[in-house]
């Protein structure tokens, strides 16, 4: 019998000893998408029939001994800005229900190279922007820890469904904390990699000098396994780095002993205020990386909201152009959430924009000076648990300054990693930041933190 919970470097080695059956994981993923899903609403789309014929293709393959590494045969997710072919990819809008693209994005056919079975297409907030919304075609995806709470967003549907244990990883993308905030709110790991190591051709825009596209999952070594298949160079994304991939899960050590890490601890306790067990969960969260060999000083950079504001612009900016056209002539087509604080951005000048572009180079450098001593900084992700539906303002973006936007401004490798629980069970979450290109670094530490701690062998109760 196939477990319930499984992780992707868990199936990959029963796998790659023959002692599980692609079709029956996915099978059993099947199982339980059809037994829990009608309530978390994390999938838009189930490919149950493509799902299966690729994990019967995953178990030939490897019984003929083309193994082709940890993800063959491994179930997962794709967010419904990925686009697929002859798959119709919606951005989870009404404005696009009937896009069916021609090709699959870059990404997804590195994932499908690797051996990948897709089981489906997951929920986002409206072209990963806006939400939660009840008005669009398919309802918002619900946490599975309690559903009557926000998962985050936009990667919403990722962040459910890989708790859930109806896929063993899945793909998101971050703009200003899209994969980082569901990560954070679902007790997920997910990695927002340095801007332009993934190519996010083929991935619908939000904001093309803010768009990161990452991997989502249970753990760091899961992150690390689908970045490997997903990172390289690609000549026709115009912002994709030429940079050498390193062996991500090779770097998994084990240990952070002499990291030099940096707490910016006044951005969740003075610049938008967390609530006091995410204080006492991140303060024991750098009590443990200093316990276990890591060096951790409190930094003291620029208020948060110096960070957050140029990003906002920015992403506001380039967003209302990508869909202005749309804006003007389906106005009504778009969901109240999206269509709301896209209106706003109408209002914002060329010289809004040009300012918002210069100051982010300063705060880029400034976050350069901050790290020139160290090797990582870490921080929030999220002020508090998940909070209920009810009592997520439709402007939440703009009220408080975003925690995660700073390091979409930088570019920087940045990564949620669960740090404990609330005594209801709700998880909780703080970031780790890298160099860029240093994400290998980001991920040693994330990984050696779950290891050394308890919170990886918990599971919501469905």
């Amino acid at each position: 019998m196939v477990p319930d919970f499984l992780t992707i470097a868990e199936a990959a080695r029963l796998i790659e000893k023959r002692e599980l059956s692609p079709v029956e994981l996915t099978q059993s993923r099947l199982d339980r998408i059809a037994k829990f899903d009608g309530e978390l609403h994390s999938f838009i789309r189930v490919l149950a029939d493509d799902a299966l014929a690729s994990a019967r293709a995953a178990e030939s393959e490897i019984a003929a001994g083309r193994y082709k590494g940890p993800l063959h045969g491994i179930p997962i997710g794709l967010k419904d800005i990925y686009e697929t072919k002859g798959i119709p990819t919606t951005g989870h809008s009404k404005v696009m229900q009937d896009h069916v693209p021609a090709a699959d994005a870059v990404s997804v056919t590195k994932l499908k190279d690797a051996g990948s079975v897709i089981m489906g297409k997951l929920a986002t907030h409206e072209f990963a922007f806006g939400g939660p919304s009840f008005d669009l075609p398919w309802p918002p995806a619900r946490n599975p820890w309690d559903t009557t709470r926000f998962t985050s967003g936009s990667s919403s549907g990722t962040g459910a469904a890989v708790p859930a244990g109806l896929v063993l990883g899945g793909t998101g993308s971050d703009t200003g904390g899209s994969i980082r905030g569901p990560a954070a709110l679902c007790g997920i790991a997910g990695l927002k990699p340095t801007y332009g190591l993934i190519s996010r051709r083929g991935i619908l825009p939000l904001a093309f000098s803010l768009d990161h596209a990452g991997p989502m999952a249970w753990t760091a070594e899961d992150c690390a396994i689908m970045l490997q298949a997903m990172a390289g160079h690609d000549p026709a994304d115009p912002a994709s780095a030429n940079h050498p991939i390193p062996d991500y899960r090779k770097a998994l050590t084990g240990d952070v002993k002499g990291l030099r890490i940096g707490l910016i601890r006044h951005f969740y306790t003075t610049d938008n205020e967390a609530d006091p067990a995410t204080r006492d969960a991140i303060d024991a969260a750098a009590k443990k990386l200093a316990e276990m060999g890591a060096s951790v000083r409190e930094i003291t950079v620029s208020p948060l909201a110096e960070w957050a504001a140029p990003g906002i612009i920015i992403m506001m900016s380039e967003a209302y152009a990508i869909h202005e056209a749309n804006l003007r002539t389906r106005f009504t087509d778009f969901g109240e959430a999206f269509r709301d604080r896209m209106t706003l951005a109408g209002l914002w000048t060329a010289a809004d924009y040009v300012h918002a572009t210069r100051r982010r180079r300063e705060m880029i450098d400034e976050l350069d000076r901050a790290m020139a001593g160290l090797d990582l900084v870490m921080t929030a992700s999220a002020v508090s648990e998940a909070p209920k539906f009810e009592d997520v303002s439709k402007f939440a973006i703009l009220e408080r300054p975003s925690l995660t936007m700073p390091f979409n401004v930088t570019g920087s490798p940045a990564m949620s990693v669960c740090c404990g629980f609330t005594e209801p069970g709700l998880p909780l979450s703080f970031q780790i930041v890298g160099k860029r290109f240093h994400d290998a670094t980001v991920l040693r530490a994330a990984d050696a933190y779950e290891r050394a701690t308890p919170w990886r062998s918990r599971r919501p109760s469905l």
